[in-house]
């Protein structure tokens, strides 16, 4: 069955909403990318327009901003520390926006979001 992203069909009384309309291919969703830590892997999928969106399904490298010398420099990951968007992400590897991620150089918090875009950027934690 399709994901939508539409009103629900029961109102928060319990009773049904009547539908006016079928379910539009516009009004599609998906299930999210849950990026993980591991080789390099970008999923390219088709979108409105005959656009192409792509996204991580697994990384093992990051794009860190050192504020103190203003420069970005690629760093391997050794492993996830904190998430706050789930707790249970750091026992399955999981990466999104807000992770704590443990690097060669110190601990890094991930600021892109790994789920829309095919890159992952990230600032150190002091």
């Amino acid at each position: 069955m399709v994901i939508v992203q539409t009103r629900p069909k029961r109102k928060l009384t319990g009773s049904c909403y009547h539908s006016y309309r079928r379910k539009k291919s516009y009004e599609k969703g998906r299930l999210p990318a849950m990026t993980k830590l591991g080789e390099k892997k970008v999923k390219t999928i088709r979108i409105i327009g005959g656009n192409e969106k792509s996204y991580l399904m697994s990384t093992d490298t990051i794009n860190v901003f050192d504020p103190k010398t203003k420069k970005h420099t690629a760093v391997k990951i050794k492993s996830i520390t904190e998430n706050t968007a789930n707790r249970n992400f750091v026992r399955r590897n999981v990466m999104t926006k807000g992770t704590v991620v443990d690097t060669e150089k110190g601990k890094v918090k991930i600021t892109s979001r790994p789920g829309q875009d095919p890159i992952l950027n990230g600032v150190f934690v002091a």
